[in-house]
C-alpha cells in the first residue's frame, strides 16, 4: 500500500466513526467556527494542538511555524493573527513551543543551513538578549530546554507588541496571552508566561487607541 492511501483509508474510517457516534457531527461542523483558542505553535509533527489538548475541530485555530515564531514580519502569521482576534475574536492566544525542539537547537549552533538561517536568526536575537542567563547554564540540555522557554516567552511579548492585539485589548478587553511548552517526555504542558489583556507594554512598543466609546462621544460635539 501507498504511504499516502493509509491516510485517505484512515479519514474513511475516522469519518464513519463519527458519523456513528452522531449522525449530524458533520452537518454541524459546516455550519460554522467559533473558536475561543489561537494556537501558535511548532510545525513539529508530534506537537498536533487538537491531539495534546483533547480538543475537537473547531475548538482552536491553529497556525504553525518551525519554533513557533511571531515575527514582526510575517504576514502569514499576522494575517492570521488578524483573522483570529478580529473576525473570530478568540480569547486566548497561546505560543506553545515544546522541548526538544529542532528549530531552537540549530539555532544553538553555528552551522550554515541555507534559507533557514533568516529565521534561525530570530532564535539568535532571543539566545543573544538571554546571554547572560543562557551561558551560566553549564548543562548544554538544561540550557536548551531554557531557550525553549525563554523562546515562547520572546514570542508571547512580540504579540503584545502588535496593534492587532493592542487594538483588540482597547476595543473588548481581549484576547490575554499564554506561553506554554509541551514536554515530550512527559506529555504534560507546563505554562512558563501569562499576560493578560491590557497588561502594561514597554512605551516604545505601545500604540494609541480611540476605544468605540471615545469615537463615539467625539462624533456627538
Amino acid at each position: 500500500m501507498k504511504e499516502y492511501n493509509r491516510l485517505l483509508l484512515a479519514n474513511k474510517a475516522w469519518a464513519k466513526e463519527r458519523l456513528d457516534l452522531d449522525e449530524d457531527y458533520f452537518t454541524n461542523l459546516a455550519k460554522d467556527q467559533k473558536p475561543l483558542f489561537l494556537w501558535i505553535g511548532c510545525a513539529d509533527s508530534r506537537v498536533p494542538a487538537e491531539e495534546v489538548t483533547n480538543t475537537q475541530p473547531g475548538e482552536v485555530f491553529v497556525h504553525r511555524n518551525v519554533a513557533n515564531m511571531v515575527v514582526h514580519t510575517d504576514m502569514n502569521l499576522l494575517s492570521v493573527l488578524q483573522y483570529a482576534v478580529e473576525v473570530l475574536k478568540v480569547k486566548h492566544v497561546i505560543v506553545c513551543g515544546h522541548y526538544g525542539c529542532g528549530g531552537v537547537k540549530a539555532a544553538m549552533g553555528n552551522d550554515d543551513l541555507g534559507l533557514i538561517n533568516k529565521w534561525l536568526r530570530n532564535i539568535k536575537e532571543v539566545y543573544d538578549k538571554h546571554n547572560y542567563e543562557l551561558k551560566n547554564v553549564s548543562d548544554e540540555q538544561l540550557r536548551f530546554d531554557r531557550l525553549v522557554e525563554l523562546n515562547v516567552e520572546e514570542q508571547v511579548k512580540n504579540l503584545s507588541k502588535t496593534t492587532i492585539v493592542q487594538r483588540a485589548w482597547a476595543n473588548r478587553n481581549f484576547p490575554h496571552l499564554h506561553g506554554w511548552v509541551f514536554d515530550m517526555r512527559t506529555g504534560i504542558i507546563n505554562e512558563v508566561i501569562n499576560i493578560e489583556a491590557n497588561a502594561e507594554v514597554d512605551e516604545i512598543f505601545r500604540y494609541n487607541f480611540h476605544t468605540k466609546e471615545e469615537i463615539s462621544n467625539s462624533s456627538i460635539h
